[in-house]
């Protein structure tokens, strides 16, 4: 146990205040494009309610626009944790040494990375599937022409 955390703490080490404040603003940009996006998502969704209701594929695209719903109000949580992270980055890089602080900030950017990393799993799960009912839907409406 007593290795484990030299070894955490050595590994640590290796992460400069540059790099802590390189990978929060890279957290801040692709929440920013996934904001975006879900604006995109929304939209598209909204400009074929009728055909998704017309269709027999309603009863599935409600539960992943309502984990969509879920994940634009994670993000809301997520993009404000990144933003006080990256103004709390100043104990890393002021000259008073405080370890207790610094390992705290470090444990909680390695925290905010795997909730980061978990929440981008989530999103694309649930745009890839709103994509696919999408050009379904599409796709059976270009039939329908095609046969009228």
């Amino acid at each position: 146990m007593m290795e484990t955390k030299l070894n955490k703490r050595k590994f640590r080490e290796w992460f400069s205040a540059d790099e802590l404040h390189e990978e929060s603003k890279r957290w801040s940009s692709e929440l920013k494009f996934a904001r975006d996006e879900q604006k995109f998502l929304n939209q598209m969704v909204k400009d074929y309610t009728l055909d998704i209701i017309d269709s027999d594929m309603f009863k599935s695209v409600q539960p992943v626009v309502e984990s969509l719903d879920k994940l634009e109000k994670d993000l809301v949580d997520l993009f404000k944790k990144v933003q006080l992270h990256e103004n709390q980055l100043q104990i890393m890089v002021d000259e008073v040494n405080q370890e207790k602080m610094e390992e705290a900030y470090l444990d909680t950017h390695n925290d905010l990375g795997k909730e980061i990393e978990d929440y981008f799993v989530k999103y694309r799960d649930s745009k890839t599937k709103i994509f696919n009912i999408v050009s379904n839907v599409i796709k059976r409406k270009k039939q329908k022409r095609l046969l009228n």
